[in-house]
């Protein structure tokens, strides 16, 4: 049975994307080369409560590419996948092409 993890809160799961190793074309990239921190967003949380209850949505929806603080985060494990938690505020923004 695949499980499903929804965020608690203001809380966002991400995927992180790893960069390939080599090109297309079979080119081995050297392992130092500028990469960005970056991953796409799986699922967010409902977003947390300001001081009256009201709800203040997550900034980020699902499918963005969003880049990611070089530390935190909560590592989790479903299945064979890894993925991280992160708050909505540790987030360092949206990733466009």
């Amino acid at each position: 049975m695949a499980k499903r993890l929804i965020p608690s809160l203001n809380r966002i799961l991400v995927e992180k994307i790893i960069p390939p190793s080599k090109t297309n074309s079979g080119i081995l990239l050297p392992e130092k080369a500028p990469q960005l921190n970056s991953g796409k967003v799986v699922a967010v949380g409902p977003g947390a409560r300001d001081r009256d209850g009201k709800t203040i949505p997550v900034s980020f929806k699902e499918g963005d590419t969003v880049l990611l603080p070089e530390y935190g985060g909560t590592q989790v494990k479903l299945g064979d996948k890894e993925f991280h938690l992160y708050r909505d505020e540790d987030i360092l923004g949206t990733l466009h092409d």
